[in-house]
């Protein structure tokens, strides 16, 4: 029988600006899947393990995603990742289906950069706030208001947005991206997050206006609670997600994308971490740091609405009987319109180039061309 649960997700965009660069959505809802018993858990593990040889398909699992998608993935030879990983990993390996577990935005990403290959998802219906936020027609028509803006979206944006785009980024590729750009006389039109636009403007310097969107898991996290429980524990670094409000990053030892933050808990000396972004980033930090302990960022307090509980609802949509019946039926393909794929995946392919060449020590900022908005 399934007993999978509708759950209402509420979340606050931010009032509309003299510019309009904010949608009206307030409202979406997610499934939460029924928690499964250890051996139904093996033996969806076994079947998934069966399936994926049988369909020379590979897992591309998010940090963010249940703690048995991520081992599975990286048990069968998959990755378990932030989102630029994902997209280099998927685009460069031989299998013919990618099973991306993760929200929508991941899947579409997947097919822009291999359009020949089959990309499945555990539910087509897991998004994204910030992808919700950014609606085309809307983000057009602010681009069309700022003619002569270098476009940079980040990476929760759907295949539209990104097709009206210059550049993409992560949170792990911001601050290089924005900082060449600057450096080569551009201006920034950004969206969605207005806290990681606001981090990477004050980061960088650069001339920068912005789409008024927001995380609904990083948007929760308290300054006031956060420092609370650092006076509970002293010793404790505090690792912070650029998504997160300003006052939040004003605190933290260590800011950075997902990637980052495991390797600042892996590198810096401390026994205890408080940590502010998805706690399904809390299972790969433990297993990676067994020695170590790591508290959640509060997302209560006096002001706390907590509608995200530092946990994404539509991450939390991914589960493994899903896993299971897609690889099986085929079903909950991800399709992109052929017509955008050329286009959106222009700002992708800027993004890996130079993050590659970033990576490999050739100078990346090279790579910066000379235009306006798209």
């Amino acid at each position: 029988m399934n007993t999978t649960a509708i759950k209402d997700v509420e979340y606050e965009q931010p009032t509309a600006g003299s510019d309009g660069a904010v949608c009206s959505t307030k409202h979406a809802w997610a499934r939460v899947p029924p928690e499964l018993s250890q051996e139904e858990r093996a033996r969806l593990k076994e079947r998934i393990r069966r399936l994926l040889k049988e369909k020379n398909a590979v897992m591309v699992s998010h940090y963010y995603v249940h703690p048995d998608l991520q081992d599975l993935a990286e048990e069968t030879g998959g990755i378990v990742s932030d989102s630029l990983e994902m997209a280099r990993f998927g685009r460069d390996h031989a299998a013919q289906t990618l099973v991306v577990s993760g929200v929508k935005f991941m899947g579409e990403t997947a097919k822009i950069l291999s359009p020949e290959k089959t990309v499945l998802m555990p539910d087509l219906d897991a998004t994204c706030s910030l992808d919700l936020g950014c609606p085309i027609d809307q983000f057009s028509a602010f681009c069309d208001q700022h003619e002569g803006r270098t476009v940079v979206v980040y990476a929760n944006t759907s295949a539209a947005v990104k097709a009206r785009a210059d550049w993409l980024v992560t949170s792990s590729c911001a601050l290089d991206i924005v900082r060449a750009l600057k450096d080569a006389g551009h201006k920034i039109l950004w969206a969605p997050d207005r806290h990681l636009g606001a981090y990477i403007e004050r980061e960088t310097g650069a001339d920068m206006v912005f789409w008024n969107g927001a995380c609904i898991v990083h948007d929760e996290f308290k300054a006031l609670e956060l420092e609370l429980l650092k006076k509970e524990h002293p010793g404790a670094k505090v690792l912070v997600h650029p998504e997160s409000p300003a006052e939040v990053v004003a605190l933290a030892d260590a800011v950075g994308s997902t990637s980052a933050i495991l390797k600042a808990a892996r590198e810096m000396d401390a026994k205890e971490f408080i940590v502010a972004t998805d706690n399904g980033m809390m299972h790969k930090l433990r297993t990676l740091n067994p020695a170590k302990t790591f508290y959640e960022a509060p997302t209560a307090g006096n002001s706390a609405t907590c509608k995200s509980c530092a946990h994404c609802p539509w991450m939390a949509m991914n589960g493994l009987a899903d896993v299971a019946r897609v690889l099986e039926t085929g079903a909950n393909a991800i399709h992109v319109d052929p017509a955008l794929i050329p286009r959106a995946r222009l700002p992708i392919d800027r993004m890996l180039a130079f993050t590659a060449a970033l990576k490999s020590g050739q100078p990346a900022g090279a790579l910066v061309p000379h235009f306006g908005a798209a």
